[in-house]
């Protein structure tokens, strides 16, 4: 299982990475052409390549931390749901009358995934 996460965590910053350097890369001809505008023009090249420079890593930011948001919460909710799940069916092994009592603790946990895509929805929107 600690494998699993920590090549999940090691593709994450892959992607990040490969993110940072593709939104440094079409900078790069930006600032190229901003160098041989007129001089009227210069400031909102300027302006724009700025933006442009700038959101290569907070992006690339943006969306790593989406992914750990949604992931991590998603794994925790996982393992929470498994846990529930076999105490559940041990308990209505012994009393088949627990059945309906172990379904409301299993959508709180599974309540913890929505959580975390909430969150990483709202890093994305703002």
């Amino acid at each position: 299982m600690k494998k699993r996460v920590i090549a999940v965590i090691a593709l994450l910053a892959l992607v990040a990475f490969a993110t940072v350097a593709q939104d440094a890369s079409a900078a790069a001809p930006a600032e190229q052409t901003a160098g041989q505008t007129s001089q009227t023009a210069a400031p909102a090249a300027a302006e724009s390549t700025a933006k442009s420079a700038s959101s290569g890593w907070g992006s690339a930011i943006k969306y790593l931390a989406a992914a750990i948001a949604v992931g991590i919460a998603c794994i925790a909710g996982g393992m929470a749901v498994g846990q529930i799940g076999a105490a559940a069916m041990g308990a209505m092994a012994e009393n088949p009358d627990l059945s309906g009592k172990a379904l409301p603790y299993a959508g709180l946990a599974e309540g913890i995934c929505l959580w975390g895509f909430l969150v990483g929805l709202l890093i994305l929107l703002f």
